[in-house]
C-alpha cells in the first residue's frame, strides 16, 4: 500500500472518501511531535500465498483496517493517531524471509508494530528483530510457547492462543476413552512444541502417547505416516498439522479407512479449514477453539461486517488481528504517544474485553489470555446455514484454559 500524503489525506476528507488516514485534521499529534514521522504505521507480515493464506493471509490485512476505521471513529479529532497507514508483506512461511521482512518493515517503512506472523519459527525470527530495533511485535498466528518462555522480550506479546492452550481439549478426550495415543506432527518449531505440549496433557489426563511422528513441512503426502500412526491400534491419532497440511492429512485419513478404527483428534483447527475440505470429513473432532463467530450476538454482528468486506466468514485468527491492532491503537491513546516503550506500559497488566478477548489480560509474561472453548464439528444435518460448523460444548475460563506465567520469561 502506498503511503498517503497529509494533502492527499485532506483532500479525500474533503470528498467525503472513507480513508485510512484520519480526517480530524488537528488531533493531539499536531505538532506536537508525539507520534514519530507523524504517523503509526501498523504491519501485517503473513502467509498470504501459501497454506496458511485462508486462515489469516490478506483477510487478516481487512481485519486490521477494520480496527483503524472503529479507533478513528471512536475517537474523531481527539485521536492521537490522527494518521495511520496499514502496510502488509508475504513471509512464506520461511523465518529468513521473516527476519528480512521485519528489518525492511522497521527501518524503512517505519512500521511502529507488526501484527500476525503465523508459523512458530518465523514468529521467533520476528521476535528477534523487535527486541533489537525496540519496536512492538504482536503475535498472532504462531502458537509456539517460546514467544513467552525462553524466547520472550519486552517488546513482543502473544495475543490469541499457543500450544499448551490447544493440548487443553486432548485431556477430555482421555478422560472419553481416549487412553492410547500416536501424535503425527510437523517438524518445525510449532509443530515441536505442539508434540511436546499434547504428550504432557495426555500424560496428565491418564493417557499414553505411543508414537510421536515427525513429518516434512509443508506436506502433501500423509500416507506413509498415517499408516504408521495406526501401527500401534491406537485409540487417537492426533494430527498437529496446520492449514492446508491439515486438510491433506484429514482426506488422507478419511480415505485410508482409518476414521472407523480411530477417533481423529485435530490440535489446531480453524473454521476455514472445514470450509475447505467439507464439514462431513470433520463432523465429530473435537478440538479447543480461540473464538467462534457465531458464538453469540456480538461475534456475529463483527462477523457480518468482516463478511461485507471479504465475502467469508472470520476464523480467529482474523478476529484476533483486529482485537490486537484495535487495543494497541487503544493503548497509544491512552500514552498520547507510540513511542514504543509508552506503549508497551499501556499494555502490561490491562484487563481486556472486546469481540475477541473475553475475560482478557495481559499477563506479566506478554502472554494474553483469554476465555477458550471446546468445540465439536458438527454433523451435515447439524448445519443450519453456512459456515455454521461448530458446537461449542463448554466454555474454558482464561485462569484455567492457559499454563501458569512462565517461570522462564526474563522480559
Amino acid at each position: 500500500m502506498a503511503r498517503k500524503t497529509k494533502s492527499a489525506a485532506i483532500a479525500a476528507c474533503m470528498t467525503g472518501a472513507l480513508v485510512l488516514a484520519g480526517c480530524g485534521g488537528g488531533g493531539p499529534s499536531a505538532g506536537g511531535g508525539k507520534i514519530s514521522d507523524d504517523k503509526v504505521v501498523l504491519a501485517v507480515l503473513n502467509d498470504q500465498s501459501g497454506v496458511y493464506k485462508d486462515l489469516s493471509g490478506p483477510n487478516s490485512v481487512e481485519a486490521v483496517k477494520m480496527a483503524v476505521a472503529d479507533y478513528q471513529k471512536k475517537y474523531g479529532d481527539k485521536a492521537v493517531a490522527s494518521d495511520i497507514e496499514v502496510i502488509s508483506a508475504d513471509h512464506q512461511n520461511k523465518p529468513d524471509i521473516a527476519n528480512t521482512k521485519a528489518q525492511e518493515m522497521y527501518d524503512r517503512q517505519k512500521a511502529d508494530i507488526i501484527l500476525d506472523v503465523p508459523t512458530s519459527s518465523a514468529a521467533l525470527a520476528v521476535a528477534g528483530v523487535a527486541k533489537q530495533k525496540k519496536k512492538l511485535f504482536i503475535d498472532v498466528g504462531a502458537g509456539t510457547t517460546e514467544l513467552t518462555g525462553a524466547s520472550c522480550n519486552k517488546y513482543t506479546f502473544h495475543w490469541a492462543y499457543d500450544t499448551a492452550m490447544l493440548a487443553k481439549g486432548a485431556a477430555s478426550q482421555v478422560k472419553n476413552g481416549g487412553k492410547k495415543w500416536s501424535l503425527v506432527y510437523p517438524d518445525y518449531a510449532f509443530g515441536q512444541d505442539m508434540n511436546k505440549s499434547f504428550t504432557s496433557a495426555i500424560k496428565e489426563g491418564g493417557g499414553t502417547v505411543q508414537q510421536s511422528i515427525p513429518t516434512p513441512f509443508p506436506n502433501d503426502n500423509f500416507a506413509t505416516f498415517i499408516t504408521k500412526a495406526a501401527s500401534s491400534k491406537p485409540d487417537v491419532i492426533g494430527t498437529m498439522a496446520a492449514g492446508g497440511d491439515l486438510i491433506n492429512f484429514v482426506k488422507q485419513f478419511n480415505q485410508s479407512g482409518m476414521r472407523d478404527k480411530a477417533t481423529l483428534a485435530v490440535g489446531l483447527m480453524f473454521i476455514t479449514d472445514i470450509h475447505s475440505l467439507g464439514v462431513d470429513q470433520f463432523a465429530g473432532t473435537t478440538f479447543t477453539d480461540a473464538w467462534y463467530w457465531n458464538f453469540d450476538k456480538k461475534n456475529r454482528e463483527w462477523a457480518d461486517r468482516f463478511t461485507e468486506k471479504t465475502d467469508t466468514r472470520p476464523s480467529f485468527a482474523h478476529a484476533a488481528n483486529y482485537s490486537a491492532a484495535l487495543q494497541y491503537l487503544e493503548a497509544v491513546q491512552r500514552a498520547g504517544t507510540d513511542d514504543s516503550d509508552a506503549v508497551v506500559g499501556e499494555l502490561e497488566g490491562k484487563k481486556l474485553n472486546d469481540v475477541f478477548l473475553r475475560d482478557g489480560e495481559v499477563r506479566a509474561d506478554h502472554n494474553v489470555i483469554h476465555d477458550t472453548y471446546l468445540a465439536e464439528v458438527k454433523k451435515k444435518s447439524e448445519v443450519n446455514e453456512p459456515w455454521d460448523y461448530e458446537k461449542i460444548i463448554n466454555t474454558i475460563p482464561a485462569a484455567d484454559a492457559y499454563e501458569p506465567v512462565s517461570k522462564a520469561c526474563s522480559l
